[in-house]
């Protein structure tokens, strides 16, 4: 079987670079090296930025979903690289922030947290794996906070929005959103519209990456896309994603005994990028259980290996991001991914988080309308 081919983080041509090109737009001395492909159409002074992040919709998973002819298609630039891990906590993030993962912390779905001692999955705020809140407060912002371009825009006099089903007014459809985007774009004042939807990304974790209901799904988005576009005038539209996915097979890490009884808790992150606290005497044990069982699966590497090779990005680290990390990472090389529970590992089809090119590749779809 050949082997899946690998992509480590660029973090001089990624999703980061991205976000700091935008910075530039507004304010040209901003610091930070921006993304050279967008440079050369923001030297134009447009009205509107639009950005929509589709998520989860990868190179890959684009060009085989995906007429070559369509809308999308058509106006694909190139790929350019995601964040690691490549997923949406880490990703989206470093998109709103122009930071890397290194720097605002954000690594994945479950997230330990030094100050609280406690595993907490980011976005719901719950006790990793229950439905029980961490605290009465947001965790993840309150101890790893991070100013975000939209603030920064306004700071630099400008106009920023941002569309999601999780901010008011809580877009309840991707048409809804396009509307929206389509209001906000004939107002007279320079702005910047950050638009995210969670397709096809929650379609293909259920049902797979390359099946009818995943190529329905990108067919609709895109429709959506086209017929916004039909509206604007002076505007820059960029389409990207945060991720790609792959099909995969899942287990569970609680059926590996040899490996499960040498941590000092459950691991977290990603099920592929998965981080281990390990019992002191017992790492070399981890160590060998882990590799006799998963080396041709995944990488594993000490936390002084993640930290030398940069893998979550450059810059000034975290306070916290050493201590969050764990003393192992296993990085998903090929298509198997650790999952912490059994209800995820036979639920979930479309994976992500780890190095392979279907996860690591996006795109950079760009359309001017002078």
């Amino acid at each position: 079987m050949e082997k899946r081919k690998i992509i480590y983080p660029d973090y001089n041509n990624s999703l980061v670079n991205l976000a700091i090109s935008i910075l530039k737009f507004w304010n040209p001395n901003h610091p930070g090296q921006s993304l050279k492909i967008l440079d050369n159409y923001l030297i134009r002074d447009y009205k509107n930025i639009v950005l929509i992040l589709l998520d989860g919709m990868g190179t890959n998973i684009m060009e085989k979903n995906l007429e070559v002819d369509g809308f999308l298609r058509r106006h694909f630039l190139g790929s350019y690289s995601s964040v690691f891990p490549s997923t949406t906590v880490s990703a989206t993030t470093s998109l709103l922030s122009g930071l890397t993962p290194a720097e605002h912390a954000w690594l994945g779905w479950i997230n330990y947290y030094p100050q609280i001692d406690k595993n907490v999955t980011v976005y719901l705020n719950t006790i990793q794996n229950t439905f029980r809140q961490a605290a009465d407060y947001n965790v993840a912002w309150r101890y790893c906070p991070y100013e975000s371009i939209a603030s920064t825009i306004k700071s630099f006099g400008g106009f920023s929005y941002t569309l999601a089903p999780f901010e008011e007014p809580y877009f309840s459809s991707f048409e809804e959103i396009c509307k929206g985007i389509s209001q906000l774009c004939s107002l007279p004042d320079k702005k910047y519209i950050y638009a995210y939807w969670y397709e096809p990304d929650s379609t293909m974790h259920a049902n797979g990456c390359y099946g009818e209901k995943t190529k329905l799904v990108l067919k609709r988005l895109e429709f959506e896309i086209e017929n916004l576009s039909q509206d604007l005038e002076d505007t820059l539209l960029i389409v990207t994603s945060d991720h790609g996915q792959l099909d995969s097979t899942c287990v569970t890490i609680t059926d590996f005994p040899e490996i499960f009884d040498c941590l000092k808790r459950m691991p977290t992150i990603e099920p592929r990028a998965v981080n281990f606290f390990v019992l002191d005497d017992l790492k070399e044990k981890f160590k060998y259980e882990f590799e006799r069982e998963f080396s041709e699966k995944f990488i594993l590497l000490t936390k002084d290996e993640v930290i030398r090779r940069k893998l979550f990005g450059p810059g000034i680290e975290h306070p916290v991001f050493r201590d969050m990390l764990g003393d192992y990472l296993a990085i998903a090389i090929d298509d198997l991914s650790i999952c912490n529970s059994s209800e995820q590992a036979e639920n979930f089809i479309g994976m992500h988080g780890g190095m392979t090119e279907d996860e690591m590749k996006i795109p950079l779809i760009i359309k001017d309308f002078p």
